[in-house]
């Protein structure tokens, strides 16, 4: 390598130097702990047989008592092979359903049956502060069964609520992936996420998919002006170079 090139590169590094790393590393920062349920004990029943990192899943009453609530690990490509095991028995997928856009394990809850929330402690937060709220869901129906259903999700973080918008899904099919946003401001340090599957009609059974969740600061007006600036630097040091490079 010339002379030359190292003086380029290097103006370069020196000109990314000169941001703000706070500023450039808050928009991407995720406060959501094994967001795409990655680390985890093996597919199945969450917290029956399997357990995920960070992930708690809560028991219900139904009409056979009391048990878990009926959210399930998968694995990729295997939700309509396998599938995943529970109290209730072996649940899989028409073969239609594509992995997610994170390509790894997904969670799934039945919107009608034994329903209950998957949740997260959420810490690290600034009061006051606004926080974004991302994630990829869809809709899937259990093998075995027929009939047109419809899926979503609905959850909480701290006080606030939300909800996905509905997905219709045709009998022994898959919605594909969509990609949900919420925005929320947190009023304390520390703030429980969940992620409760909604859907029907019952006995159908209908299941909500879940990953890529994660939660990130918005921006405050002068990171993003730090941002842009600091973008501006890197452009004119680029063209700079090249500029004297070429008349060289």
């Amino acid at each position: 390598m010339n002379n030359r090139k190292i003086a380029f590169g290097a103006s370069i590094a020196l000109a990314l130097s000169m941001l703000s790393v706070p500023a450039l590393a808050a928009p991407f920062t995720n406060l959501v702990t094994n967001g795409d349920f990655e680390v985890a004990t093996g597919t199945g029943m969450i917290d029956y047989n399997t357990t995920v990192d960070s992930w708690s899943n809560p028991k219900v009453s139904g009409v056979n008592g009391t048990q878990y609530a009926y959210n399930f690990l998968y694995e990729p490509g295997k939700a309509d092979s396998t599938g995943a095991n529970g109290w209730d028995g072996n649940v899989k997928f028409w073969p239609t359903v594509t992995n997610s856009p994170s390509g790894g394990n997904f969670v799934a809850g039945d919107g009608a049956y034994y329903g209950g929330p998957i949740s997260q402690t959420i810490s690290g937060l600034t009061p006051g502060q606004k926080y974004t709220l991302s994630f990829a869901y869809a809709a899937a129906q259990q093998a075995g069964f027929d009939g047109d259903n419809w899926s979503s999700w609905t959850g909480t973080f701290g006080g606030e609520s939300f909800q996905t918008s509905t997905l219709n899904n045709p009998s022994h099919g898959f919605t594909g992936w969509q990609n949900a946003s919420f925005t929320f401001t947190a009023s304390s340090n520390s703030q429980v996420l969940s992620f409760l599957a909604a859907g029907g009609p019952t006995g159908v059974p209908p299941f909500a998919l879940l990953d890529g969740v994660s939660i990130a600061p918005v921006p405050e007006p002068e990171e993003w002006a730090m941002m842009l600036v600091g973008a501006g630097l890197v452009s004119f040091q680029v063209k700079r170079k090249q500029a004297k490079a070429n008349k060289a």
